[in-house]
């Protein structure tokens, strides 16, 4: 798109790996000056053509922790063009016996943390027209088993999205992503062995698994003047989706038959 974001200032939430690192180095490509966040500090910093972002360690669960590094973060550049809620995550959990704990945890992370920065930046937003871009995921979307409490977390942050949409609209774009399979640096925790991964990959229509560079490229389309007209919308960004699985079991059960 061309240095759409020279002059303005993003933050992305969970920048420092994974789809985060590839949205924060997209974003400083394009010209944003970049902050993001996370519980721990990465061990060199997030960047690309000498270029790098801003790091700042905040528990995002803690809407007064987020509250101060939102306004660190204008007493710096003046301003916040783009917000990237793009952390969260979820380990498996059976959904009989996970705790109370760890549910809240997770819905903290997934559902309240994006509030909390979205309120927060809210403010500065409207002084500039600027735009929140909410990473959620397919298992939102569809059934997500053993990982039911992540599900309805990012099922409550497309509701969140289209209803904050609404609300904050016509001063600030509130858009999502439903992002499908990713290949991230922890892709056999959750997809298995790399032979797992290749017939995964072989299943969906584009026959790849997503990169963070796809999801990043949505990120600069979303915030930029070509999304002037979108708003609450939900950009499913999954290669054309995951196959049915009667689909298969039809295909194996004609296949016994002949």
């Amino acid at each position: 798109m061309g240095d759409t974001g020279v002059g303005k200032v993003a933050i992305v939430t969970g920048g420092t790996r994974g789809i985060g690192a590839a949205i924060v180095r997209r974003l400083l490509a394009e010209g944003y000056a970049v902050e993001t966040c996370g519980r721990t500090a990465p061990d060199e910093p997030v960047g690309t053509d000498g270029r790098t972002a801003a790091f700042e360690a905040c528990d995002i669960r803690d809407p007064a922790a987020v509250a101060g590094w939102i306004e660190a973060v204008v007493a710096r550049h003046g301003r916040i063009d783009l917000v990237v809620n793009n952390a969260g995550g979820s380990p498996q959990a059976d959904a009989a016996t996970a705790s109370p704990r760890f549910s809240e945890r997770i819905l903290q992370l997934n559902l309240l943390a994006p509030l909390h920065v979205a309120q927060a930046a809210y403010p500065h937003l409207k002084a500039v027209e600027g735009s929140i871009v909410n990473i959620a995921s397919v298992s939102g979307a569809r059934p997500s088993p053993d990982t039911a409490i992540y599900g309805a977390a990012k099922a409550g942050l497309l509701s969140l999205t289209t209803s904050l949409a609404q609300e904050w609209g016509p001063e600030v774009r509130v858009n999502a992503i439903i992002v499908g399979l990713i290949e991230t640096e922890t892709a056999e925790m959750t997809y298995g062995t790399q032979a797992a991964q290749e017939r995964i990959a072989a299943s969906l229509p584009l026959r790849r698994m997503g990169r963070g560079s796809d999801i990043a490229e949505a990120v600069v389309f979303l915030g930029s003047p070509a999304a002037a007209y979108v708003s609450g919308a939900k950009l499913e960004v999954h290669g054309g989706g995951e196959r049915p699985l009667f689909l298969e079991i039809v295909k194996e059960e004609a296949a016994k038959a002949e």
